[in-house]
């Protein structure tokens, strides 16, 4: 496909250039925020620190504006990095459709966020055309190399998860390049540049980066190529610190001359696999060569009065959000504790049944899927629920352990012309294996560790999902869930999240608090949430203080509420991280003090878009 070569000028990402702007936009920012705590009314659900704008803080000597929501009625990105977020929307700015900035984004988060996603790792993607309604899932999943099997980890179990062993066969760049060739308007090498500048300038070391420098030490002080590229001359880096990864922007010049060929059939895959091996992984130039992108039917689900697109398995995360809210759905509301107490419960039950999933290319599952869109077996568990108790595990019938993934990245994008993506990817567990590609400044994904294995001997007690085992070419469970909203074919939200297991109840309860309570965007990301397991059978609620230094924290009323029903509660000190923009439509539950919106052209409405970045992580939203 040709695109159009446009050569306007993009944002310059360097670490100076960074801090100017920061610099230049405080007191445009700072007035943004005393006019918009005006006219944005905003719920208080438990004690949280200010809703609207994080701190000022001042960090690598400068000061920094950290806002969290933003609002335009052109364009806008929400992405877990502010610096990525800038990126998606120059892209745009200089016409580019919402996949080309998705494909500039998520290569600017595979650099400044190398512990969470990049190219040695894989994700899902959601597309949706304004003009014809068409909505595209893109599974990029990794997929289990050609040499593995599903006793492979028998004598070893930590290797499964540490080490190259752990690597599956990366599918992020090709996921990105398929969505490209059928909605991208700009030249493959332009969507690049910056995250190359990046890369090779260097950038500054965000809080949570360092937070997580900090936590993985000892992997990092290990590794040789992690050792290169984050702790320099031996010296961790710490936050405001500029980070160089040059190898890395090597890689990424040659992948924008010459195309994805570059990484799986040509010298960057070359390299990788050349470390791979020396690591003591199995992944071969083969794996690269045969790895193919999958585009599969999008899951509708219908609940609540919305339309949510996302990925089917092996995604859980659609089929995941379709069962609770469809439990849900069989109350006449869902407000207050009683509400919490009801989504408890309906987590608890889709813990249970979510692990008979798997590749539907390997194991039937079809029964499962069918079950988890069905109203009439959302109802069946509704009837096992009841409004003054809680049970044991054992009431839920869990049949397998459950999938405990880890990390990600994720960010939603909407364009001009109202065409929408919502993006989930991911290395696994923090830098992945624990390995970075010396020659290519890659960080390997440690996605084999969302496999099942015959031996393995879980937290919860119960066998592995046999689903879910190990074969040549198969794509691990996961926890990703990234959707968009519709209301009457048009455009309502696009969220998504990143943090493991926790994706689901985040994406959920945010969904909830937005477009069925009525809560305003950044509260409805805000709002404090709880999380579930099914095994242990605790209740985790948030109580944490954020990066900005807004405090997080389920009320003392639902505390006690959720207690008297006989939950055991246990604060935690960590979450979820979810991203999310809406549109304004008609009567919905979004009322702002400024316009409300365009008129319809071509049958695409065009409302106010806000976009906000969850606090619990130093993302930050931006728009034209």
């Amino acid at each position: 496909m040709r695109k159009q070569n446009l050569e306007a000028p993009l944002l310059d990402p360097s670490p100076a250039s960074f801090n100017r702007r920061k610099k230049w936009s405080f007191a445009l920012c700072f007035l943004f925020a005393l006019t918009a705590i005006s006219f944005i009314g905003l719920r208080h659900h438990g004690h949280i620190g200010i809703w609207l704008v994080g701190d000022v803080e001042r960090y690598n000597g400068r000061l920094q504006q950290n806002a969290d929501i933003v609002e335009s009625e052109q364009a806008v990105v929400a992405a877990d990095d502010g610096r990525c977020s800038e990126i998606g929307i120059s892209i745009l700015k200089i016409g580019g459709h919402a996949v080309d900035a998705a494909v500039a984004t998520a290569l600017c988060l595979g650099v400044v966020n190398p512990m969470a996603s990049g190219l040695g790792g894989g994700g899902f993607m959601v597309v949706r055309s304004s003009s014809t309604s068409e909505v595209q899932a893109i599974d990029m999943r990794e997929t289990a190399p050609l040499a593995s099997s599903q006793n492979m980890y028998d004598n070893n179990g930590n290797s499964k998860l540490e080490g190259a062993l752990s690597m599956g066969v990366p599918g992020e760049l090709a996921g990105l390049h398929a969505a490209w060739s059928k909605h991208g308007r700009l030249p493959w090498k332009t969507l690049f540049q910056p995250a190359i500048k990046l890369a090779r300038d260097g950038f500054v070391v965000a809080p949570y980066l360092a937070h997580h420098i900090a936590s993985k030490a000892k992997v990092i002080l290990k590794d040789p190529g992690l050792r290169q590229v984050i702790a320099p001359e031996g010296k961790l880096l710490r936050a405001g610190e500029i980070c160089h990864n040059v190898e890395l922007s090597h890689s990424l010049e040659l992948i924008a001359e010459q195309g994805p060929e570059a990484f799986y059939n040509g010298e960057v895959g070359k390299r990788l696999i050349e470390d791979v091996k020396r690591a003591g992984g199995i992944l071969t130039m083969d794996d690269l060569r045969n790895y193919k992108v999958e585009i599969p039917e999008a899951v509708t689900v219908n609940a609540m009065g919305y339309t949510i697109v996302g990925m089917p398995p092996p995604s859980s995360g659609t089929l995941g959000i379709s069962l609770i809210l469809k439990i849900l759905e069989c109350y006449n509301a869902a407000e207050g504790s009683l509400g919490l107490h009801r989504l408890i419960e309906a987590m608890k039950h889709m813990f249970a049944v979510r692990m008979d999933l798997g590749d539907p290319d390997f194991v039937n599952i079809s029964k499962t899927v069918s079950d988890m869109l069905s109203p009439s077996f959302a109802k069946e568990i509704q009837r096992k629920i009841f409004d003054n108790t809680t049970f044991p595990p054992e009431y839920y019938m869990p049949r397998w352990s459950q999938l405990r993934d880890h990390g990600t990245s994720h960010f939603c994008i909407v364009d001009s012309d109202r065409n929408a993506v919502s993006v989930t990817t991911t290395v696994n567990y923090p830098f992945g294996a624990g390995v970075l590609s010396p020659s290519t400044g890659i960080v390997l994904n440690d996605e084999m560790g969302d496999f099942s294995t015959p031996s393995e001997i879980s937290p919860d007690e119960l066998p592995p999902a046999p689903a879910n085992f190990i074969q040549p070419k198969k794509r691990p469970l996961s926890s990703m869930a990234p959707i968009i909203v519709l209301k009457d074919n048009q455009l309502a939200g696009v969220i998504g999240g990143s943090g493991g297991l926790k994706i689901i109840p985040a994406v959920v309860q945010v969904f909830i608090n937005h477009f069925i309570l009525g809560m305003d965007p950044l509260a409805a990301v805000q709002s404090p949430r709880v999380y579930h397991e099914l095994i242990p059978n605790v209740v985790l609620y948030e109580n944490w203080t954020c990066i900005d230094g807004d405090h997080i924290e389920l009320s003392d009323e639902k505390k006690h509420f959720l207690e008297e029903r006989g939950h055991q509660l246990e604060a935690h000190n960590g979450g979820a991280i979810c991203q999310l923009i809406v549109q304004n439509l008609p009567n919905s539950p979004l009322k702002l003090g400024r316009r409300s919106g365009k008129e319809y052209k071509n049958g695409v409405f065009r409302g106010m878009l806000v976009a906000v970045s969850d606090p619990r992580k130093d993302g930050r939203p931006a728009a034209i």
